[in-house]
């Protein structure tokens, strides 16, 4: 089962970052490739991505379904192939280190089966890896950049006072 996963230390509290995590709408585009996404409830949604598997460009449609929301260390998901014969998982984990820094861990693993599904599989095994890790850095970039927006406020505000 090809899989990936990539840890980031955030020099942020888990409690931002699980303002962040918990709302799809805010990590969902921050996939590669990612073309749009659609929530149907608070525990599924459909995504679709181009996916470059080296000599395939593929529009890959998935769907995914929440299977769990622990606040403020977990989400966890499962997901299905709506185009293609995928199936997997994935999970964004939260660890505080202190009350200011977070280890930030992406898991993903994607399944291709069917026919085809072993020389898909030989090819997810370098493209899973390297989704998990840029997600995860567009995830935590993403962040930084919040954090740093609202520290410029607050710093703008306390000034102008």
């Amino acid at each position: 089962m090809p899989n990936g996963s990539h840890q980031i230390l955030l020099e942020i509290p888990i409690h931002n970052i699980w303002l962040f995590v918990r709302d799809m709408n805010k990590w969902a585009p921050l996939v590669p490739g990612y073309i749009e996404h659609e929530i149907l409830n608070d525990q599924q949604s459909t995504w679709s991505f181009k996916g470059d598997l080296g000599i395939v460009k593929k529009t890959v449609k998935l769907k995914i379904d929440i299977t769990q929301w622990q606040e403020p260390t977990r989400v966890s998901f499962d997901l299905t192939g709506l185009s293609d014969n995928f199936s997997g998982s994935g999970f964004f984990k939260a660890d505080a280190v202190n009350e200011h820094s977070t280890m930030m861990t992406g898991y993903l693993d994607i399944t291709a089966k069917g026919a085809m599904g072993p020389m898909i599989n030989s090819i997810l095994k370098t493209f899973v890896p390297k989704t998990a890790f840029e997600l995860s850095e567009a995830i935590a970039a993403e962040i930084i950049e919040i954090e740093k927006a609202g520290k410029d406020k607050t710093t703008k505000l306390y000034k102008e006072s």
